[in-house]
């Protein structure tokens, strides 16, 4: 591979650190960057001269693209010419909300031949908010004979059929893991598909599949595949085959369960409970879809060693949540439905002194009233309790301003804070003031705030706080929320590592576009859906910054009309290809 590259030395260049580069071989310096595995780091390194550029180039494996569109496949193989490992992300996160249209895009079809063309032995390949057919998944299996590691995640457009092609043709796969997807679940054959030759599986993911599987199949592919350390299935499985394939995987470190719906006999009970007792390494334990407190005491020899514990399909009240927790000593992320109540929440502060992460889930979003569920007092007692927790989503129905206050006092090292009022507008129904003070409190007191969701009754003052102080942040997300444009000009002028901001139904309009015009070139993403901006600030904004692509779903009318979401990102690959119809790109 060197031999094909310039030698070092003898150039003449005066720079310092270019000679500073020279002095290593090509083949040295390539093993010394091949052990650099951040991103960031490795983007800075092709930065230092020509030399560590080339090296930086040749010895990188695996690439994350944030954005489909941010690059082409062309570019991208033309940069890295020895890739083996791609993560890549399609729509923007908001699509999860059923706010980008059907068919929007990100297919990852011509990524796939482009691939298989330059990077043969492609060997893994993560995919996020992607749409993948299953024509896609074919030409995957039948075009890469090395290939180990599928992940999909909120994507579309395929069916169990790709999955049977995957399973079928890639005869090394170590991981395949389906989550959350859009997927047209025709029956579960495709676990029939993988060959009986298949042993190297470490990763089995299928929890989110609705219809019923050949078990016998999976109890055989389990039995053999002696390196399994991750598997989650679907709630058709039931305890008895868990337990089956508990005894056959006793090395596993991640679990899924299905469901814990049915009845058990009592020797079927403490067979399963023996089943748990073998699992001495998990460490991530997910499922309990129907639980009850008999059935949740199989897990308990399991829990002394888990750090995750991911409920978020469990409907349990506060006295099953507290007796779990009282088990888990060592936990460190917690994803919970807000079943548990308050009481839940307080089992949490006193159960996990190393908590770092929570994610409380609404069970039922769409309720009108606070009939059950979360408040700022489960959210409190969590915070006295829990004083390294530093990631938080929390869907509730009411908050005050007092209590994140004292939260982050209790809890300052949060990066994320993700807080959803779920009634747009809702102030501090104590005091009825906004929740200005709130998130004033969390970007002053919090200085390694990287996330930030804002929710309930805010004004510009909520922006010109985030502005002042939050400058390490890099994700904003705002919904129902501002007064005017000069908020957004706050944090524009504000927030000098910001990457993405995502807005929705807030009346900024051109001006709060506008006021960005120096900064999104060195953002990822801009995102604004039912906000005032109208067809003619966009075309000043794609005029102004051309090497920006400028998106705008609208049903026509004038340039005085208003733009139904405007989608800005930058791009070295151009205005993309594949718009459709209903995205014009200015």
């Amino acid at each position: 591979m060197s031999s094909k590259r310039k030698k070092k030395g003898g150039s003449g260049d005066s720079d310092e650190s270019t000679r500073a580069g020279s002095i290593f071989p090509d083949e040295v310096l390539e093993r010394v960057l091949s052990l650099v595995k951040s991103r960031k780091d490795r983007s800075s390194v092709s930065l230092v001269c020509k030399d560590w550029f080339n090296a930086e180039r040749w010895s990188r494996t695996h690439v994350f693209i944030g954005n489909c569109y941010s690059v082409s496949p062309e570019i991208v193989i033309r940069r890295f010419p020895n890739i083996r490992s791609v993560s890549l992300k399609g729509k923007p996160r908001f699509s999860d909300f059923n706010l980008v249209p059907p068919n929007w895009g990100a297919d990852i079809h011509s990524w796939l031949v482009g691939f298989a063309s330059k990077y043969p032995n492609l060997e893994e390949l993560r995919l996020k908010r992607m749409t993948v057919t299953d024509e896609s998944l074919e030409f995957l299996g039948r075009s890469f004979p090395n290939f180990k590691a599928l992940s999909m995640m909120s994507c579309d457009g395929f069916s169990t059929d790709g999955l049977a092609a995957i399973a079928t043709h890639c005869k090394n796969l170590t991981e395949l893991d389906i989550l959350e997807n859009d997927i047209n679940d025709k029956s579960g054959n495709w676990l029939s598909c993988f060959p009986d030759t298949l042993k190297s599986l470490q990763v089995l993911n299928f929890a989110s599949l609705n219809s019923d599987v050949s078990f016998e199949s999976l109890e055989k592919l389990v039995k053999r595949c002696k390196s399994l350390k991750v598997l989650k299935v679907n709630r058709n499985i039931n305890l008895e085959q868990l337990q089956r394939l508990l005894v056959n995987a006793p090395q596993l470190t991640e679990l899924g369960t299905g469901s814990f719906s049915q009845d058990l006999t009592l020797r079927q009970y403490y067979d399963l409970e023996d089943a748990f007792k073998s699992c001495n390494n998990l460490h991530t334990l997910s499922g309990l879809l129907e639980s009850t407190v008999l059935y949740l005491q199989v897990l308990f020899p399991a829990s002394a060693n888990l750090t995750f514990l991911n409920l978020s399909y469990a409907i349990l009240h506060s006295g099953e949540l507290a007796g779990l927790l009282s088990h888990c000593p060592v936990l460190r992320r917690l994803w919970v439905l807000d079943t548990v109540e308050d009481k839940g929440l307080k089992a949490v502060g006193l159960s996990c002194p190393l908590l770092e992460e929570l994610r409380v889930f609404p069970a039922d979003p769409y309720a009108d009233n606070l009939v059950h569920g979360v408040t700022e007092s489960g959210f409190l007692a969590v915070s006295y309790g829990c004083p390294k927790l530093h990631y938080v989503l929390y869907f509730c129905h009411q908050m005050t301003n007092e209590a994140v206050a004292t939260i982050v006092q209790n809890c300052p090292d949060f990066t994320h804070f993700r807080l959803c009022i779920m009634n747009p507008h809702q102030p501090d129904y104590l005091t009825k003031q906004p929740m200005d003070e709130a998130f004033g409190a969390v970007v002053k007191t919090c200085s390694k705030l990287r996330r930030l969701a804002i929710s309930g009754l805010l004004t510009d003052i909520t922006f010109e706080y985030i502005g002042k102080y939050a400058k390490n942040l890099e994700t904003l997300s705002v919904a129902f929320a501002g007064s005017s444009d000069w908020g957004m000009q706050c944090v524009m002028s504000g927030c000098p590592k910001l990457r993405k901001l995502e807005i929705r139904d807030s009346p900024f309009g051109n001006a709060a576009l506008l006021s960005g015009l120096e900064r999104y070139e060195s953002m990822r993403s801009l995102w604004m859906s039912a906000c005032k901006v109208t067809m003619n600030g966009c075309r000043i904004l794609a005029k102004q910054v051309p090497r920006l692509n400028v998106e705008v779903i609208k049903d026509g009318g004038s340039d005085e009309c208003e733009a139904e979401s405007v989608y800005v990102y930058r791009s070295v690959a151009g205005p993309r290809r594949d718009a459709p119809s209903f995205v014009l790109t200015l």
